[in-house]
């Protein structure tokens, strides 16, 4: 009997089926489990790897582009356009990416090493000054295709087919809680629903930075933790999927004065809530609403350093937000025994040029030999 090979036929082979392994360092006072999915083992060490196979492979199969012919067009904040990179590079397309002129110097080098052609937008044009120039280059591209990730429905296709799978055979089908970053919202909706089809009692929690509260109804704003809490309620985030009934509690007493078509209304406008979890169904005083609550960029920067220092787990500052959140939710009462699966999107190494580094970058910097 002939034996099955075991080597890739191409790099998009290699997309997928990620470990998960349980956090065991930095849980003290957790009552719950945490097991995170470690999308930092991917081909190009982020979760967007597998849109960016899902988007040109679906685009492909309906026949709208054509390699060596189509030119694609992508907004982004980085991952995903690094997951398009390399696998146009191994299919043959040209591809061009917009990105706000913030994002790290890592992002920006790898996707123009993948031979990708690269803009910068102003900051302060916010994700409208992305989209626009966006559109502007493909109203110059002949032959220009956008593939759209925050509105793709490939997006959350291809983590309904294989994110959610590898979490709920990951677990043993014991999977009580997903918590998950809200960027486009692909990942969070296509895992969640599949997780939720398998068991309707898994609770679903996002996580938004408080700077930008969208999902809150606050205000889109500046922050530090790249690659969600884009500003907006993207088109293929399932607000409904995010379900789980929450009790509310603030820092300083700080109190709910009012809900009001799903936008919580605080008594001060500098509140600062404690818990990370965002976008979800909240119970309070008989009302079903929606609310949650949030995360600062600090609290994520510090969680991602702790993850590398007693974890052993280098990752980005999204994931730290994550950790951040799923640690705050093993510690309530409620979820006592249960298993708390997190998703960390991508790998430290993209961050070094970040707040995440700095004060080690300064140091590696000014080391000398003896």
């Amino acid at each position: 009997m002939e034996e099955k090979c075991a080597i890739a036929k191409d790099v998009t082979e290699l997309i997928g089926n990620t470990p998960m392994v349980y956090l065991n360092n930095v849980v003290d006072g957790c009552v719950a489990r945490i097991a995170a999915k470690l999308e930092t083992m991917e081909p190009c060490t982020s979760v967007k790897d597998r849109i960016g196979y899902s988007m040109i492979n679906d685009a492909e199969e309906k026949g709208l582009i054509t390699p060596g012919k189509t030119v694609l067009i992508e907004p982004t904040s980085g991952n995903t356009g690094i997951g398009l990179a390399f696998i146009a590079a191994a299919k043959g397309y040209k591809l061009i990416l917009v990105m706000p002129s913030y994002v790290t110097l890592e992002r920006k080098m790898v996707v123009l090493a993948f031979g990708a052609e690269l803009y910068l937008t102003d900051p302060a044009k916010g994700i409208q000054g992305i989209f626009d120039k966006t559109d502007e280059i493909l109203q110059n591209t002949p032959n220009g295709y956008i593939l759209n990730q925050f509105e793709n429905p490939s997006n959350p296709k291809i983590h309904y087919e294989t994110t959610g799978p590898e979490i709920w055979k990951g677990t043993g089908g014991k999977v009580d809680i997903l918590v998950a970053g809200i960027g486009t919202g692909g990942t969070i909706t296509g895992a969640g629903h599949f997780l939720k089809e398998k068991n309707p009692v898994i609770k679903v929690c996002g996580i938004e930075p408080t700077e930008s509260a969208v999902l809150n109804g606050g205000k889109p704003g500046p922050h530090k933790i790249q690659g969600i809490g884009a500003g907006i309620i993207p088109k293929v985030l399932d607000t409904e999927l995010l379900d789980e009934v929450l009790q509310v509690s603030y820092e300083n007493n700080i109190a709910v004065e009012n809900f009001n078509q799903g936008k919580m209304l605080l008594g001060q406008e500098d509140a600062t809530v404690i818990c990370s979890v965002a976008g979800l169904h909240l119970y309070f005083g008989g009302i079903l609403d929606w609310s949650a609550k949030q995360i600062s960029s600090e609290e994520a920067i510090e969680t991602a350093k702790l993850l590398a220092l007693k974890e052993g787990l280098l990752v980005g500052i999204s994931s730290g937000a994550a950790a951040a959140a799923a640690i705050k939710l093993a510690k309530r009462p409620e979820n006592a025994g249960k298993l708390i699966t997190v998703i960390f999107p991508s790998f430290g190494e993209r961050y070094l040029s970040s707040v995440l580094f700095d004060s080690i970058r300064n140091k590696a910097e000014n080391m000398t030999f003896d």
